[in-house]
């Protein structure tokens, strides 16, 4: 039987903790996933808007294939600085590629944007991604809380609060772990045009979207008008315990996607970054044939993306002009 792990959250799959720091001045905030120890990783960008670090390194041409930490974040580039953060302290605690006798952390990094949110970014020549990346990797635990949190602590999910949210799934029989960690702040919708109804409530469960209206009969295409148009992108990082290639895992990456199209209406636009990392800890034999286990690993991926999304909004506060799901009163 295949159902969410204990907590729900991408810390059921064995290995994996994640931490966060928030700005509450600034409302903007960063989180931190840490493998330990260090785990194969890959990545997919999607959004015609992205802004990361250390990407490239993670293509199935390139020579490292495991990471140190990987990091999301507000503050749009500045967030990028968080990544640095991160890597000084992994420095400092001896971890990181080995390059003769020095060590070099790998922390890829995404970042989204939330400067328009009213917060005070007016911090001159001190960003403060780089103190808010210590301070998230050093939070790193198995249980943390969703919604204004993290890299969600500024997001915007058209005209509602986004947030951060996340989901697992365990195959009780074969033992197989996935999750996924998800920042939410699309330009496009969550919800069914003029409807609380949430995109994501064919895939999520009453638990964790609450009752749900009936989907209506007419669709729509365009952005909420509130939506921050140029200033979006949905990140995030998916995660098994199955043991994967470079190229699975980044086929994984790509298949996880399709949970984000699933919850956000229009998805993958040139105003959004999206990207999602994949991370494959190892500690179970993938399954054969191969073909066969990447669906079924990506598949369940896929639908953790999609719930961790209703879960992020669900799980919002409002903040500043955006109010949150439960208060709003349509789509």
């Amino acid at each position: 039987m295949i159902r969410p792990g204990p907590r729900n959250l991408l810390t059921d799959v064995d290995g994996i903790l994640v931490g966060h720091a928030v700005d509450e001045a600034a409302r903007s905030g960063v989180s931190v996933v840490l493998p330990d120890p260090p785990a194969l990783a890959a990545v997919d960008v999607r959004g015609g808007a992205p802004g990361t670090r250390e990407t490239d390194a993670l293509s199935p041409t390139c020579l490292v294939d495991r990471v140190d930490a990987i990091v999301l974040s507000g503050g749009s580039a500045f967030g990028l600085d968080a990544a640095s953060g991160v890597m000084a302290a992994l420095s400092v605690a001896g971890k990181g590629f080995a390059v003769g006798v020095h060590r070099v952390p790998i922390v890829p990094a995404a970042i989204l944007f939330d400067l328009g949110n009213g917060g005070d970014k007016d911090w001159g020549m001190e960003p403060p991604y780089r103190r808010l990346g210590i301070a998230a990797l050093a939070a790193a635990a198995s249980d943390f809380p969703l919604g204004n949190v993290g890299a969600g602590y500024g997001a915007a999910a058209g005209r509602i609060k986004g947030g951060l949210g996340s989901a697992s799934l365990i195959d009780e029989a074969s033992g197989l772990q996935v999750g996924a960690l998800i920042a939410a702040n699309p330009v496009g919708s969550v919800l069914w045009p003029g409807t609380r109804r949430l995109l994501a409530a064919g895939i999520a469960g009453p638990a964790e979207t609450g009752a749900q209206p009936s989907a209506p009969v007419e669709i729509g295409y365009e952005p909420p008008a509130e939506s921050r148009i140029g200033g979006h992108t949905c990140i995030g990082v998916v995660a098994t315990n199955a043991t994967l290639s470079k190229a699975e895992a980044q086929r994984i990456a790509i298949m996880a996607h399709d949970g984000l199209a699933r919850a956000i209406r229009p998805v993958h636009t040139p105003m959004d970054g999206d990207t999602i990392f994949a991370i494959a800890t190892g500690r179970i034999a993938r399954g054969e044939p191969a073909g066969r286990a990447l669906a079924i690993i990506g598949a369940m991926a896929a639908d953790c993306v999609t719930r961790a999304v209703a879960r992020a909004v669900v799980a919002a506060g409002s903040l500043g002009p955006w109010p949150a799901y439960a208060s709003s009163s349509a789509g």
